[in-house]
């Protein structure tokens, strides 16, 4: 760790785990609900699980795109932070505010706890994925201004690079697109329209912004290649992302009551999204094979190489399975899309906030460079079998979505919702079950922090990652 201020990264990345911990437990209460109705019913009813699963999935990946930034934006600026204590100040806020609203959802009922929160006065509750009560809502604008504050100042003050610069219009972009969380007007058309500039410019936009400063960064720190070269792959991935993404959310408006131009619109743009993740596998192998020396953390490398490849898979490929507009008319909405959104969330934004979690806890937990070679081991056991299940999930979601778009959809007699569901259950049944290969994974994953942790770190070979030198040294270094 080359700077003091680093160390408020900690928490961020500790915070996410936990939470990313009660996303999986949630996800396995669904997926039991899905088979078993009335499991957990009253306690826990099928609405409420899924929307602490989906609120759980999107706060901890903030925590970690925090985390991330924290631990990053020094190094990059060569500056230490400009506030580590207001850091550590919106760290407990943004906690304290994020388990309220957990609590609030699991022991109110969802009318009560708008009401107690004062809905409606200025109403922004009751859209998926923005449930969150509005006093909610406007504490995480005043996280973000203050998180913003930090690091652009952190920023401006410092050395400016291509990564610390992305990474902030990333995050900037966050800030401002989640603004339209507060927009809800009464017309359902425009309702849905801004809805999409929240949801889709999300992830599909300004957080692969996001992805990619993090993977270059961790490129450069693990493979000693050129930053020149890096930055250069990172321009062209970024143009991609905001050429295809933002026009590409049309892909979102077919049957919303918009324009039929944005048929045409969707397809083409959408159809060409996978492209910068395609170059971003490319770009991540290519970086690891011109590798200048043997970085001893392992298991960054793998979670970094990881990233790119189910990022492709999962946000490109199956993406594109189903973003046609004739092909989306029978699929949206099925199993299909679930399947596209289990491996895309896991491959672009898990995988890559454990991407530098890996190469970071080492160091803020006193490491040189690396864990001990037993904790790396585990790791690496983590990540198969997290990686490996979420394709067994994948699959099975996207076989019980072909027969469901089948059944439901194409056939001469198409059966009611409820009768298909019944017919798909055993795809669900296997889901379940891979679900729970994937819990294992992350309790090994949580495990390897601990089993090993006294055992000396792995030793550096071919002139390893030279940490507690300047950025601008190991710039020097890699010429």
């Amino acid at each position: 760790m080359q700077y003091r201020s680093q160390a408020v990264a900690k928490p961020y990345f500790v915070a996410a785990i936990a939470l990313f911990v009660g996303q999986i437990l949630f996800g396995l209460i669904i997926g039991l609900q899905y088979v078993v109705g009335d499991f957990l019913f009253p306690a826990i009813p099928f609405n409420v699980a899924r929307m602490v699963h989906t609120n759980l999935l999107i706060v901890w990946l903030l925590f970690g795109f925090m985390g991330a930034a924290y631990y990053i934006v020094p190094e990059e600026s060569e500056r230490e932070l400009e506030s580590p204590k207001l850091a550590l100040a919106l760290f407990w806020i943004f906690l304290v505010a994020g388990a309220l609203t957990i609590l609030g959802y699991l022991l109110v009922p969802y009318a009560g706890l708008a009401k107690l929160t004062g809905n409606g006065a200025f109403p922004t509750m009751g859209r998926e994925f923005l449930e969150q009560p509005t006093i909610t809502k406007l504490g995480i604008v005043v996280v973000a201004l203050g998180f913003l504050y930090n690091i652009g100042m952190t920023v401006l003050r410092g050395r400016k690079t291509v990564i610390s610069l992305v990474l902030l219009m990333g995050l900037a972009g966050l800030a401002v697109f989640f603004l339209f969380s507060f927009y809800n007007p009464d017309n359902l058309v425009k309702d849905k329209y801004f809805w999409w500039w929240v949801v889709h410019l999300w992830v599909e936009g300004v957080w692969e912004l996001i992805l990619g400063s993090i993977l270059a960064f961790v490129l450069i720190k693990v493979t000693g290649v050129d930053r020149e070269v890096i930055e250069k792959w990172l321009y062209l991935i970024i143009a991609m992302t905001l050429i295809t993404g933002i026009v590409g959310t049309g892909h979102h408006y077919y049957w919303i009551g918009t324009p039929g131009y944005w048929k045409w619109l969707g397809s083409v743009f959408s159809a060409l999204e996978p492209i910068p993740f395609f170059m971003m596998t490319v770009f991540a192998f290519n970086m690891v094979n011109r590798r200048r020396r043997e970085h001893p953390n392992k298991a960054a490398t793998l979670w970094a190489l990881g990233t790119s490849v189910m990022a492709f898979l999962g946000a490109g490929v199956w993406g594109f399975l189903h973003t046609l507009a004739p092909v989306n008319y029978y699929t949206h909405g099925t199993q299909i899309t679930a399947a596209h959104g289990h491996m895309a969330f896991y491959g672009a934004y898990v995988m890559i906030n454990l991407t530098i979690i890996s190469y970071a806890m080492p160091l803020l937990r006193g490491r040189t460079a690396a864990n001990s070679n037993r904790q790396q081991v585990l790791e690496m056991w983590a990540f198969w079998l997290m990686t490996v299940s979420i394709v067994f999930i994948t699959l099975f979601l996207t076989a019980a979505g072909i027969l469901q778009v089948w059944l439901q959809r194409a056939a001469e007699t198409p059966m009611p919702y409820m009768v298909v569901q019944e017919k798909i259950a055993l795809f669900y049944w296997l889901r379940e079950i891979t679900g729970l290969v994937f819990l294992a994974g992350l309790v090994a994953y949580i495990a390897s922090f601990f089993v090993g942790a006294d055992e000396p770190e792995a030793a550096l070979a071919g002139g390893g990652a030279v940490q507690g030198a300047p950025a601008s040294r190991l710039r020097r270094e890699s010429l």
